[in-house]
């Protein structure tokens, strides 16, 4: 079966090479003719090179297919074998370095997270500082010469990535407390802002009664352990301020003799 890549047709030498081309695949197979089964079509690659495609009947490899590649104008010669998964051949998920695999609670005590050194959300303590302020390139070469401060702080890009983590997490403006709160942390006594540029949107819970205790929360979020929230101790009747007695009198009734 002949099959067209591109609109072109391969040339008919190397559509006809069928046999190398399975004896190749058989060799590759380890020489179990069983495994290469029927052939499935011919692509052309270019204009001297075509693949020739064959249904791979290799125990654990169902939906795969042998590809072998084929060369030539006059006289066909070899050119590379390969076993190819298809549509539906069942293939291992793509490969996740280990640090991008580990998640937040996989961490347990006496575990060891290390960070590369090229980890894009930190940065040299005064590579963070604003190149717009006054006075910044003479801090930097402070700061290299004398060693101040932490080695690393966070990027920009690192900064990003724990807002957007947060906005999102248990503690922002969607989650379901926050949806139905009265009032934001924003305004409450018991938030405490973070400093530096995370500063306008996000703070840590410190207020021993809640949930969120100890944890940051977007300025939107809340809960109903706001500090500005009363209990209302008046009465629950509503009682008007004039009370009129519409009521029938009663007497007692008379026996005739009076």
């Amino acid at each position: 079966m002949q099959d067209l890549a591109d609109g072109a047709a391969p040339t008919t030498v190397l559509a006809d090479a069928v046999d190398l081309a399975r004896d190749a695949a058989v060799e590759a197979a380890d020489g179990e003719a069983a495994q290469v089964g029927a052939h499935l079509e011919v692509v052309a690659e270019d204009a001297t090179a075509a693949t020739h495609y064959f249904a791979a009947d290799k125990p654990g490899y169902r939906g795969w297919t042998w590809a072998v590649t084929v060369m030539g104008t006059d006289e066909v010669t070899l050119g590379e074998v390969a076993l190819l998964p298809g549509a539906g051949a069942v293939v291992a998920p793509e490969w996740v370095p280990w640090n991008e695999r580990v998640r937040a609670e996989d961490l347990a005590p006496g575990d060891l997270l290390p960070v590369d050194e090229d980890d894009e959300r930190l940065v040299p303590a005064h590579a963070s500082l604003d190149d717009d302020e006054p006075g910044v390139e003479e801090v930097r070469a402070v700061a290299d010469e004398l060693g101040f401060g932490r080695p690393r702080v966070m990027s920009p890009e690192g900064r990003f990535d724990a807002a957007e983590r947060w906005t999102g997490g248990d503690f922002g403006p969607t989650a379901e407390m926050a949806r139905a709160a009265s009032a934001h942390c924003g305004t409450c006594g018991f938030y405490l802002s973070l400093g530096g540029s995370l500063r306008s949107a996000f703070g840590v819970c410190g207020n021993g009664n809640v949930p969120a205790d100890g944890h940051v929360v977007h300025c939107e979020y809340g809960c109903g352990g706001h500090s500005e929230l009363q209990v209302d101790t008046g009465s629950v009747v509503m009682v008007a301020e004039l009370v009129y007695d519409d009521g029938v009198d009663m007497e007692p009734a008379s026996d005739g003799n009076a």
